[in-house]
């Protein structure tokens, strides 16, 4: 008989990945396959969820550690139903989403992010950015392993690069349609800790990583719909749904991120958390209009607000409700169709 290896990804009270492994007695092929996880008698996990209810499956993605068969489940979260719910209702506009994930790695024997000196820091240049070289770039074992290891696992992954800061890294994920953006998103978090933990290093998402001169890390959110990107008027979209956000700004920075405001200063391309802006070509602004896409007429916005330890679900969510002013159908629309 087959036997093989599932690990169940799921997110606890602090918002914090766990996860937990089980033997099947046979490869699954299909989501269904995967049972429930069943909690009720494990009191530390039950704690750290704050229920005892099973653990519904909701992803499936290939093992890239384990391979053989083996498979990856992400789990049910709170957030990825009612994100679910609102990209249903709006599946007609066939919505996109891409995430910028930015992260600094930190060498725990030091405390300091990879390659930095023990002594002080290192110096403040463009030279880090896209950086080739040693000196210039820390971590690209890691960036790497972890590229190939989403790629394996059947990840939209479309890129990789170094950033301003040195040992920040960033990775970026889509363009995914609908839910499944936060789904993509939080199994390539787990699969960079995987990999991190391999190699000895920790994965800072906090997006003041650094106090001073240097670069918070942020996950910044492009977002289209079949209007915006394919039709005549898809510049027009654009701004009508920029316009709509404009009034919402403070409800977006309530799920943008913890301690966003250390980042949103108005410094290091990024907007100021108080203030609501948006510009073509314009990295310090909340949004930004890509110039090709101004040249072009149609395409896609880039939220620059969300810090790199967001939920994606909730992004996604008020992104939507928010650009098209959402209103819950009724109990009369549920019962009269």
């Amino acid at each position: 008989m087959k036997k093989t290896q599932i690990e169940y990804i799921f997110i606890d009270k602090y918002n914090e990945l766990r996860s937990k492994s089980k033997t099947l007695d046979f490869i699954p092929t299909e989501l269904s396959d995967i049972p429930l996880l069943s909690i009720e008698e494990d009191e530390h996990l039950a704690d750290l969820l704050k229920h005892t209810e099973p653990l519904i499956p909701v992803a499936m993605y290939d093992d890239p550690f384990r391979t053989q068969g083996s498979k990856l489940v992400l789990c049910q979260l709170s957030s990825r139903v009612h994100c679910k719910e609102i990209m249903n209702y709006y599946s007609h506009l066939e919505p996109w989403f891409g995430i910028e994930q930015e992260y600094v790695l930190f060498d725990p024997k030091t405390e300091k992010p990879l390659g930095w000196p023990l002594h002080g820091q290192p110096e403040v240049n463009g030279e880090y950015y896209c950086g080739i070289g040693a000196g210039r770039i820390f971590g690209r074992d890691v960036m790497e392993a972890h590229y190939r290891a989403c790629l394996y696992a059947g990840i939209k992954i479309c890129g990789c690069n170094a950033e301003v800061m040195p040992s920040q890294l960033e990775y970026q994920i889509g363009p995914c349609e609908g839910v499944s953006i936060g789904d993509e998103l939080w199994m390539a978090r787990y699969i960079m800790e995987r990999v991190a933990e391999d190699f000895g290093y920790i994965v800072s998402l906090h997006p003041k990583a650094i106090q001073g001169a240097w670069n918070p890390s942020g996950c910044h959110t492009n977002f289209s719909t079949n209007e915006m990107r394919s039709t005549e008027k898809g510049l027009e979209a654009i701004e009508a749904a920029i316009e709509n956000m404009s009034e919402k700004h403070f409800e977006h920075i309530n799920v943008y991120g913890q301690d966003n405001h250390l980042r949103l200063t108005g410094e290091y391309e990024t907007g100021h958390i108080s203030v609501f802006s948006y510009g073509v070509g314009n990295r310090g602004a909340s949004i930004r209009i890509p110039r090709k896409v101004a040249s072009d007429g149609k395409g896609y916005m880039e939220d620059r607000r969300p810090a790199s330890n967001i939920d994606p679900y909730e992004v996604v969510s008020i992104i939507m409700k928010s650009s098209f002013n959402y209103q819950p159908p009724s109990l009369f629309e549920f019962i009269y169709p």
